[in-house]
C-alpha cells in the first residue's frame, strides 16, 4: 500500500524546469552600412518556449574632423525579437539600423558604441564594448 502511494505521488508531482540561462561564447556583431547585426546563442533555458532578446547600441554621426557635431545626431537604437527554444537552447540574430533626422550624410559617418544584448525573459545581459 505504501509503495503504491509513493509511486502514485511521483506521477503527480510537477516537473521542475531547472535552467541556468547563459550566453554561449560572445555574440558576434557585424556591420553593414548604417546597420549592425548581432547574432548569438543562449543555453541553459530549461523548458521555456521562447526567449525575448533586445539589442541596443548608441550611434552618432562623426564628421571628418573626428567630432560629433549635433546632439540630435546621437541616439540609442534598439531591435527586439522572440526566438524559439529547442532542447534548452536558442539561436538569435537581430539587425538594428541607425536613422537620423537630420540625416548623417557624407562626409559624416555613423559610429556605433557599445552593444548590449539582453534576454528580458531571463533577465540576463552582456555588453560588447567597442566602436563598430
Amino acid at each position: 500500500m505504501l509503495f503504491a502511494a509513493l509511486a502514485a505521488s511521483v506521477f503527480f508531482l510537477p516537473t521542475a524546469s531547472a535552467g541556468s540561462p547563459h550566453f554561449v561564447g560572445t555574440p558576434t556583431v557585424t556591420r553593414s552600412g548604417d546597420s549592425l547585426t548581432v547574432s548569438g546563442k543562449e543555453a541553459g533555458l530549461g523548458n521555456e518556449d521562447q526567449v525575448h532578446i533586445v539589442i541596443s547600441a548608441e550611434a552618432a554621426c562623426l564628421n571628418p574632423g573626428q567630432n560629433f557635431p549635433q546632439a540630435a545626431n546621437k541616439q540609442t537604437f534598439t531591435a527586439a525579437g522572440d526566438f524559439p527554444v529547442q532542447n534548452g537552447k536558442a539561436n538569435f540574430s537581430l539587425t538594428l539600423t541607425a536613422t537620423f533626422q537630420p540625416k548623417c550624410s557624407p562626409p559624416m559617418t555613423v559610429v556605433f558604441g557599445d552593444v548590449t544584448v539582453t534576454d528580458t525573459t531571463n533577465n540576463i545581459s552582456v555588453t560588447l564594448p567597442g566602436t563598430f
